[in-house]
This record gives C-alpha cells, structure tokens and sequence, in this order.
C-alpha cells in the first residue's frame, strides 16, 4: 500500500458549488504557504516541550511531577497537531520531507505510527461520518447509531446503555487506544500493508525507551507510574476534546452527496468569540474551523479563519446549513449523539 495524499479525492466538475467556492478562495490567496507561521508555531512548541523537560529535571522526586505531566500532555498534543498539519501538505507541497518530519514528529516524538494514522484518517476524509466508510464511526467501545448499539451484547451492551456518562472517562484511555492501534496497524492485522514499517516500529520503539528511561531514571518507581498515568490520560482527553466536537453529533448521512455537502453538512466549527478565538484556535490547533478543513485539507491552518467568511456566505449562498456553536455546546451535541445510539442498548 502506498502512503496516500490527504486531499479531496478528485477535481470537482468546473461548474460545481465546490468549484465555485474553491476559485473564490484561491484567488483571495488563501491556498498559499505560510512558511513563517509554521516556523513559529515549531520554535514555539519546540520551546514549551523544552521548558517541560527542564521542570522535569528539576522538580525531580516532588508530587509537583504530576503538574509536569499535565504540562507534558498539552506538549504533546501540539505535536500531534502539527504532525496532522505536516500530513495535509500544509507545511510542505512534496511528500518526502512531509514524510519525513511526520514520522519524527508521531512515531518518536509521541509514540504513534504516522503511516497508520494518515492511512485512518485519509479514509475519514473521504467519507465523514459516512457509516461503513469513515473508520472514526465504526461501533467498538462506542457506538454512534441505535442500530449499531443492537448489534452488541455481553458485558459491551451495558457499557453502551451509558456511554454518554462514560466518554470522557473513556478518554483517559484514548492514548493507549492509539498505541496499540498504531502498532496493529504496522503489523497488517487490519489487512492493509503500511510503507516503511520497520523505520516506524524502530523509531516508536526509540521513543518508548528514551520516555520510560527517562521516568524510571529520574523518579522514584510509583511516581515514575504515577507521571506516566496522568501524562497518558491527560493526552487522551486533550485530544478527544479536540477531535469529538468536529463530527459527533452532526449528521450520518447513508445517501451520496456531492464533495461539498458531504464535508459542510457532517461537520462543526466552534466559535470562541473576540476574547477566546485566537486561544481557542492555539488549542484545537485551528481545528475550531472544521468545516474549512474539511473542504480545505491542504489549507495552512494560519488561513482557517479568514476562509470562514468566504465559506459560510457561500453556504447561505446556495442553502447549505453551516453548523458553528461554542465549545461547551459542541461536546453537549456530541454527547447527545452518544446518548441517542445508547437507546438500542436498551
């Protein structure tokens, strides 16, 4: 298998809704490279994961490591956003450096495998919130519609009856989740071979050993597991409350739509308003503006928020719903998805 593009997955018709807004937004130059922002955006998450480290060394045997770790967690979730932007293109126009810089970034700087991970979520592009096609809605540990929740029974159908209350406790275990996906994935057991496996294990493996070296080197051994535990957990929940507000409880549409409908429609933004949105956008690594990306793959994340504008009239325009709530609305539509699917559990 080859590593894919994460882009739209053909050129649209000329005359398309898609087409129109795309000439609109190229000629407004928001297609182009932002070099400078990225140089900042790396300096800037290099230098706070360099700060992180020297705390840790200096805290040293404190329950003050704990702090450290929460730290740590929101460390490496800007790592893993701008890994995603290095998948997009949005960094680099050519695939070798893109490539490059991915694996250094998921494999040894967080421990996840960037081929498995663009693989996923190249599929999930292609087909958002499409039941059976986008690998982020498949039923397992939860599931998202009253007929997948049927579908179980055991032990996971009363898990499912209240997965609402469950998902964000579920989430402290979403960064062990991607390790152990990460590596199912490097060994084929979903039927899909993944490009230059044996770097990827070697340089998750490295990352293993220079992580739990460092713990068990520098701490004593229960708060080495007890910085382990909380640094893991946070990192799942930090990237959980990125990732669920996009799509979860948007629609499931089952019918063919053309590509800008397909994106608009199952996807949210989240609004933070004058005195959060620069924040809110650092945070969610501009994944707050969902449905530009969506549209939009290979758009630098810098130009999210002035694509809004274009986007959203011309969805007006051509009567397209444009869903954006805040953040806190988001996870309660999100929940309210969740809590809806339980039903077939019952």
């Amino acid at each position: 298998m080859t590593t894919q593009t994460l882009e739209p997955p053909t050129s649209p018709p000329a005359g398309s809704d898609f087409a129109r807004l795309s000439r609109t937004v190229a000629a407004a130059g928001l297609m182009e490279r932002r070099p400078g922002y990225y140089a900042v955006r790396f300096a800037l998450v290099g230098a706070y994961l360099a700060a992180v480290v020297a705390a840790f060394l200096l805290v040293g045997n404190s329950p003050w490591q704990l702090l450290v770790a929460l730290a740590a967690a929101f460390g490496y979730g800007q790592v893993a956003l701008l890994a995603h932007d290095v998948a997009h293109r949005q960094v680099f126009r050519t695939r070798r450096p893109a490539a490059v810089v991915g694996r250094l970034l998921g494999n040894l700087g967080i421990g996840m495998s960037y081929g498995w991970w663009m693989d996923k979520h190249t599929r999930h592009h292609a087909n958002p919130n499409h039941e059976g096609l986008d690998p982020d809605v498949e039923p397992g540990a939860l599931v998202w519609t009253e007929e997948q929740a049927r579908a179980f029974r055991g032990p996971l159908r009363f898990f499912h009856r209240h997965q609402a209350a469950l998902f964000f406790p579920l989430l402290t275990l979403a960064a062990v989740d991607l390790r152990k996906a990460s590596v199912a994935g490097l060994r084929g057991e979903r039927g899909r071979r993944l490009p230059r496996r044996g770097l990827e294990a070697g340089l998750m493996v490295a990352h293993a050993v220079g992580y739990l070296g460092a713990l068990f080197l520098v701490l004593p051994p229960g708060l080495a597991v007890a910085f382990l535990v909380v640094h893991q957990a946070a990192f799942g929940v930090y990237l959980g409350s990125i990732f669920a507000p996009n799509h979860k409880g948007m629609a499931m549409p089952s019918e063919k739509l053309d590509f800008l409908r397909k994106q608009v429609l199952t996807s949210r933004n989240v609004r933070g308003g004058r005195l959060t949105d620069r924040p809110l956008h650092w945070l969610m690594g501009g994944l707050n503006h969902q449905i530009e990306h969506h549209l939009f793959p290979s758009m630098p994340t810098a130009n999210l928020r002035a694509a809004r504008a274009v986007v959203r009239g011309h969805c007006a325009e051509i009567g397209v719903p444009y869903h954006e709530t805040g953040l806190v609305r988001s996870w309660a539509e999100s929940l309210a998805q969740l809590r809806a699917a339980s039903a077939g559990s019952r």
